[in-house]
């Protein structure tokens, strides 16, 4: 054990195990070392476990592979595959494993999380805290306490409380040293002190704390998902109607975000949500809200998935009319294949799916993405890929813009304008400085957002985004 990192005094700090390496279980096995506790990571693949020793990452997350770099290098942070090595050397456990989208069915796969508690229980050695943190249906955390008493050894206390994780794809890192809340439910008094010791750190930063029960400490995560998806859909719909009259849904945002109890941040129209959360999360809530007979979060939820769902649709038939109502041997440069930017997550991309979907009606399609091309080729071989932007968009007759990279944003226009083959720009995610690629000869088209008073009048097709000029 260490000194307490948060304590003058030499009483033991707690040794943590985080149970799961993937993206939220290594980020967090990271994090607490930097915290200053002795941690051990657990997995039961051997290829990622050498790989994460020596400080490679199977993902993109900004500032990752250097902090466990850092921590394997100290000394305060190792992985094995024994699970019983690290719980018997561990006092804190951290239940970090996926909870996937079960097949053929909206609800979540909970194997994993029961597995990872049970082989917890059945190894504990000495009293041990086990801290759930994976996204969970609500009740699940009382079950898995089952489990916990069922196979915890006789005359061993233990204690499982739920801690759901709030990190951002792209921002992890900061977002677990420095987290905006922590929240934790059904602890009691001795386990309370244990968790705060845990997080010591962010609490002298001043990080709020939310004490609660267990049903709502697993409800705030996928609540909390479950608005930003809402908010997100929300603004798509606004901008069908934005595209039917000619308001701009960029400016209408920026309108609404003033309101403090509205706030910009999501309510950028364009594509829609992806990556490996959010569509689970309100696909799960939706399920078990139907379990427990909650019908209005069932339709509400199913409501902002089909509105979400849409919108990939609508930029392939904007595709498909830019193209002149046919991509069939069309050469079409897809910009983006991650779900955002800041990660090469490519988990239920829209843009990857926009991709396959022109690729499928014979598009000739083309893919360039700063980080994502590895994924993206593991999902999609039939397509082809391209080592540079402007290697994607040479010769093309339509590009789509899928994935707002800050590379896409602050791209030259006008050097694009000399490679490709028509000057026909999808902004998909409504994020390119539009006057700048007009005055460059683009045809800007966009969900939403009409033509700047230089160019001329938008058209008001239904459904379709506003198609901004000239080009060539």
């Amino acid at each position: 054990m260490t000194t307490n990192p948060s304590s003058s005094d030499t009483r033991p700090a707690p040794v943590i195990s985080v149970i799961g390496t993937g993206y939220l279980g290594a980020t967090h096995a990271a994090a607490m070392a930097e915290m200053g506790f002795e941690t051990i990571g657990v997995d039961v693949d051997p290829a990622k476990l050498a790989a994460l020793s020596a400080g490679e990452v199977p993902f993109y997350e900004p500032g990752l592979p250097e902090l466990i770099t850092k921590h394997v290098a100290t000394g305060r942070l190792r992985f094995t595959s024994s699970i019983s090595e690290a719980v018997a050397a561990a006092d804190v456990h951290f239940v970090c494993v996926g909870t996937p989208q079960k097949a053929g069915s909206h609800a979540a796969d909970l194997t994993f999380v029961e597995s990872a508690t049970r082989g917890v229980a059945e190894h504990l050695t000495h009293p041990g805290l086990i801290v759930g943190k994976s996204t969970v249906p609500v009740g699940t955390a009382e079950r898995l306490r089952g489990i916990v008493r069922e196979f915890s050894p006789s005359g061993i206390d233990a204690e499982l409380i739920w801690n759901p994780e709030f990190l951002r794809e792209g921002k992890a890192v900061e977002d677990t040293l420095h987290p905006d809340r922590l929240v934790w439910g059904g602890a009691s008094p001795a386990a309370d002190a244990v968790i705060r010791e845990v997080y010591a750190a962010p609490i002298a930063e001043g990080t709020p704390v939310i004490t609660t029960d267990l049903a709502t400490a697993e409800l705030v995560k996928v609540s909390a998902n479950a608005f930003l998806a809402t908010k997100i859909s929300f603004i798509n719909a606004i901008s069908e109607m934005c595209a039917i009259t000619g308001a701009d849904v960029s400016t209408l945002a920026d309108a609404l975000g003033h309101d403090a109890r509205i706030g910009r941040k999501f309510l950028n129209a364009g594509l829609g949500f992806g990556g490996g959360c959010l569509p689970k999360d309100i696909r799960a809530l939706m399920h078990r809200a139907n379990e427990l007979g909650a019908g209005r979060v069932v339709g509400l939820m199913q409501q902002v998935d089909e509105i979400n769902m849409g919108q990939r649709q609508r930029v392939i038939d904007m595709a498909i009319e830019s193209a002149g109502g046919s991509v069939l041997n069309r050469r079409i440069a897809v910009i983006g294949a991650a779900f955002k930017p800041m990660t090469d997550d490519v988990r239920d991309s829209p843009a990857l799916n926009v991709a396959a979907a022109l690729h499928l009606r014979g598009a000739q399609v083309t893919l360039w993405d700063p980080e994502a091309m590895e994924t993206a080729r593991r999902s999609f071989p039939t397509l082809t890929y391209a080592g540079s932007m402007t290697e994607a968009i040479a010769g093309a007759d339509l590009v789509l813009v899928l994935t707002e990279w800050d590379e896409v944003v602050e791209a030259v226009p006008a050097a694009l304008a000399a490679v490709v083959g028509r000057r026909v720009v999808i902004d998909a995610r409504n994020c390119l400085p539009v006057a700048h690629w007009i005055g460059a000869g683009w045809t800007v088209r966009s969900l939403g957002r009409p033509a700047p008073a230089v160019a001329a009048a938008p058209s008001v097709a239904a459904g379709v985004g506003d198609v901004l000029v000239t080009g060539r």
